[in-house]
């Protein structure tokens, strides 16, 4: 009788350590305050870059006001700080709930955007009224880092085998064709390689990327041919300096503005090529605006904090509680990752030259919103994180 009263003690008692550690796990902590720090000051710098490179070529273009473009990046990012700060307290298991819902609705965008979009510079990128417009590419990146991440936990361990891989496939080959006709080649890149490192990082075998680059590689070669001013990109980054006045303008003066910054800069504010040199230098050429006026060591600070991010938000996808929030933070900080590295090798023209932003930096209301919202993600995540159990 003694030997039962233990035994049934002793079971009562690990019912309730298992119960109470329940507790623990389903209880919210701090946010990390490290990572919005380095978004927060992230954010502010691309703002002020924002201003410095754009001021030129808004006083010249849009009708002598020089702040046009810092004052609608300025309302998108008070807009992204209201969505961060929603998704921060938005319970990220929502998300695996509404998975397919948010998916279905991106495809739709797409769809609508060849039919009702704005059409700018011969792309249909753009949803909107007049000036206030979206690009729908924004919401499908995420929309499919979230049901990627929903997936992968569904498929648990079968998504080490070949099979499971093809629905995955399938849903990128749909998205990119889309997005191809509108076209927007540089997109289509940034969220294939983001799947990759998605479903790698979820248990896919290498191998069968490796295999599948047997088609992609000549598929690829054949999209860059089809279309004249793809080809004439390439072309230019084999030669820039064949055709200085012309297609090589862009990337040369590119170039020149990172060599003309040197260690310590011009001075914010002070550079020369954003006079009318760098076509756009607010965009996707931020950067090289960003090495003149701050200089290697500015531009190597930025990049420090870039650094941080991505290694802080890859620390909380490790400790995520669940291999859905593990899988989430997995693809947003992969997305930004993506971006930061092929940005940079476009403008210091280490790769043909592509419509890749900056984040954070590159002009793009919609684009930051997104962005935005995606780092609140990230920090909602980081709560459950599993070292707050120890």
């Amino acid at each position: 009788m003694a030997e039962r009263r233990i035994q049934a003690e002793s079971g009562l008692n690990r019912k309730t350590m298992k119960k109470n550690t329940s507790k623990v796990k389903s209880c919210k902590g701090k946010i990390d305050y490290g990572f919005l720090a380095v978004c927060v000051t992230l954010i502010v710098i691309g703002l002020l870059m924002v201003f410095s490179a754009s001021f030129p070529s808004a006083y010249y273009y849009q009708n002598k006001n020089g702040y046009f473009y810092i004052q609608r990046q300025t309302i998108w990012a008070v807009a992204g700080a209201i969505a961060m700060a929603f998704t921060i307290n938005f319970p990220y298991k929502a998300y695996k709930k509404f998975a397919k819902i948010i998916l279905i609705v991106s495809g739709i965008l797409l769809l609508l955007v060849l039919i009702a979009g704005k059409e700018i510079n011969g792309a249909k990128r753009w949803l909107g009224v007049g000036s206030m417009t979206i690009q729908p590419s924004e919401t499908a990146k995420l929309g499919l880092i979230i049901f990627f991440a929903y997936l992968v936990e569904k498929d648990g361990k079968n998504i080490g085998k070949f099979k499971p891989l093809i629905k995955y496939a399938g849903i990128l080959v749909v998205f990119m064709g889309l997005m191809m006709l509108q076209p927007h080649f540089s997109v289509c890149i940034i969220i294939g390689l983001t799947s990759v490192v998605m479903l790698i990082a979820g248990g896919a075998k290498i191998r069968y990327f490796a295999m599948a680059l047997i088609p992609a590689i000549p598929a690829g070669i054949a999209l860059v041919i089809y279309e004249p001013y793809r080809l004439a990109r390439v072309l230019t980054f084999l030669h820039p300096f064949e055709d200085t006045q012309g297609a090589g303008w862009q990337v040369i003066q590119s170039l020149y503005a990172i060599g003309s910054g040197g260690l310590f800069g011009v001075g914010f504010g002070n550079s020369r090529q954003k006079y009318m040199y760098v076509p756009e230098p607010q965009n996707d050429f931020i950067f090289s605006i960003v090495c003149e006026e701050l200089g290697l060591i500015g531009a190597s600070a930025i990049l420090l904090l870039f650094g941080i991010l991505i290694f802080r938000g890859m620390k909380i996808a490790i400790n995520a509680p669940d291999t859905f929030s593990s899988m989430l933070v997995t693809g947003i900080i992969s997305l930004v990752a993506v971006q930061v590295v092929l940005n940079i090798a476009v403008v210091s023209s280490s790769i043909p030259t592509t419509g890749i932003p900056l984040p954070f930096f590159s002009y793009g209301g919609s684009a930051l919103f997104f962005l935005m919202a995606s780092m609140g993600i990230v920090l909602n995540v980081s709560r459950y994180s599993k070292k707050k159990e120890l």
